[in-house]
């Protein structure tokens, strides 16, 4: 029976010891994309967007849904959400207020929208999440200077 646990224990422990490590450096530590850094692959104006997800939502969602887009436009508003600042281009009001475009910025020192006024003319870059039936979400947005 000893035999039998050597057997079977010690390279069970040995597999179990490389999954650890394989799973550690290639999952849980794996690198973040830089944000800031990315290049955009669609340059558009935000209305437009906006008007691509309006209009026929499941053509839009295939071509921008998860890719990095720059917008450019007119900033209407800038919220801020405990930590988070969100910059929103409105093009519409709904049953439940404004619509358009929601841009989550990246967190940070010094962050780009302390300069901003609402009416400003920006140039946002941010990944595109999605459409909930009001606005179109980007996320890990910055200016684009």
């Amino acid at each position: 029976m000893r035999k039998l646990i050597i057997k079977i224990g010690i390279p069970a422990l040995v597999l179990g010891t490389v999954a650890a490590i394989y799973v550690y450096s290639f999952v849980i530590n794996k690198s973040h994309p830089d944000y800031r850094n990315m290049k955009p692959q669609y340059v558009m104006l935000a209305h437009d967007m906006f008007e691509n997800y309006k209009n026929d939502r499941i053509s839009a969602e295939g071509i921008y849904n998860g890719k990095m887009v720059q917008l450019n436009g007119t900033l209407d508003k800038i919220e801020s959400n405990d930590s988070l600042l969100v910059g929103i281009f409105v093009f519409d009001q709904g049953m439940f207020g404004d619509e358009g475009i929601r841009c989550t910025l990246l967190p940070g020192p010094g962050s780009e929208m302390d300069n901003l006024a609402s009416g400003s003319e920006v140039r946002i870059k941010g990944f595109v999440t999605g459409y909930n039936d009001t606005d179109v979400i980007l996320e890990k947005c910055s200016i684009v200077n």
